[in-house]
């Protein structure tokens, strides 16, 4: 075993955690301790298997993955984690279920999860809707479990919804550990994180929700830039500015890109719809009003074109700290002159950061790994003493 290794096991279990059999919905509804604990197991099961030693924690059971908006990262990076902690996958395809029936959410939760014990749900596209579906799922499994129908209620896990995307949030943070040495040289560090131009429309909230919601815990100084009309939920900024606050942080809204990247030692540009055209989307996504839609998005395009020059560019990096801040992003960037004619990044700053952000993305198996873990273990800093006790390379 590495120093390295007992390192993350002794400040595991330094850290006291109350997720067994509960659900993970939004990061700052979690103590401090939970989600350094999750950062810490985090990188514990990363290190493991990189030295190609197995974490296998589980000998059966089903995790499920309900993915009703597209994903590439968080899908692969469920499956990854479920793998790895012994679970067997399946995805729940609505289209094939008999919820195309009639099937109520209620019933659904119920039949998939007899021998169920992770349920991992995206559900980011329409505002005020997503985390309230995680919720009545929950309601859900609750009720089965109390009346006998279910052995053990599964614990959810929020892939994205419409409020956060705590997987990817924690996978940021883990990687912003990492890059600058601890959480603890976090503190007076300036995050940007900044609206970018994109040829698309109706891109979630839930990404700088979850960064402002997350980063503004660890005395960060968090900037957050926007064009006017292209605000997040207020009930998240409020949050964002009070945790600030509280951590001798500092939270600001400012209408310039130029600003927020002002001696900044981290930048996420990343494009997102404005709070108030989400809520009209989900208006009429309700009610299938296909020439609505088509009307809204002209109407946003045209609106995102007149902020072009939102885009991450070289001019835009020299003015960070010392030239050189971090670049961060959730992936797939829109790229200048590679996937787009105009978007968020130039080519040349994302080619600069392209591995590092790679690196920032090869965290989220390992977040969700780790959330499946505390959600399903009574004692998991014994079961992880157990693993690396036991600790055999696999045969690679």
């Amino acid at each position: 075993m590495t120093s390295a290794i007992e390192k993350e096991l002794a400040a595991f279990k330094a850290l006291k955690t109350d997720l067994f059999h509960k659900d993970f919905l939004i990061t700052w509804d979690h103590p401090l301790d939970e989600i350094k604990a999750i950062l810490t197991l985090a990188e514990a099961l990363k290190q493991l298997h990189a030295q190609g030693t197995s974490y296998r924690a589980f000998e059966s059971g089903l995790a499920i993955s309900i993915f009703r908006d597209n994903s590439t990262r968080t899908r692969f990076s469920f499956a990854a984690a479920a793998s790895a902690l012994g679970f067997t996958l399946s995805e729940l395809d609505e289209e094939k279920s008999q919820i195309a029936h009639g099937e109520t959410v209620r019933e659904t939760a119920n039949m998939i999860s007899f021998m169920a014990e992770a349920i991992g749900i995206r559900d980011d596209m329409f505002l005020g809707e997503g985390n309230t579906y995680m919720r009545e799922v929950g309601d859900a499994l609750t009720e089965g479990t109390r009346k006998g129908v279910l052995h053990r209620r599964p614990s959810i896990i929020n892939l994205q919804c419409d409020i956060d995307h705590p997987t990817q949030a924690l996978a940021d943070l883990a990687w912003l550990k990492k890059h600058f040495g601890g959480l603890e040289n976090l503190r007076g560090k300036k995050i940007a994180m900044t609206w970018a131009y994109s040829p698309s429309y109706g891109k979630p909230l839930s990404v700088p929700q979850g960064v402002i919601g997350l980063m503004s815990r660890f005395g960060m100084n968090v900037s957050l830039a926007h064009p006017e009309g292209y605000g997040l939920i207020p009930d998240v900024i409020e949050t964002a500015r009070k945790q600030a606050t509280e951590t001798g942080g500092s939270f600001e809204v400012v209408n310039s890109m130029e600003a927020a990247f002002e001696n900044a030692d981290i930048v996420y540009p990343k494009s997102w719809a404005p709070y108030q055209v989400m809520q009209r989307r989900t208006e009429l996504l309700k009610v299938s009003d296909k020439d609505g839609l088509k009307a809204l998005e002209k109407e946003c395009l045209a609106n995102n074109a007149k902020f072009q020059n939102w885009e991450c560019d070289r001019a835009k990096m020299n003015l960070t700290r010392d030239k050189s801040a971090l670049y961060m992003h959730c992936l797939p960037a829109d790229i200048t002159d590679v996937s787009c004619k105009k978007g968020e990044v130039s080519a040349e700053v994302f080619e600069q950061y392209r591995i590092p952000t790679y690196h920032e993305a090869s965290y989220k198996p390992f977040v969700i790994s780790a959330l499946m873990f505390l959600t399903r273990l009574r004692d998991p800093a014994a079961k992880l003493e157990e693993i690396i006790r036991r600790a055999k390379p696999l045969s690679l």
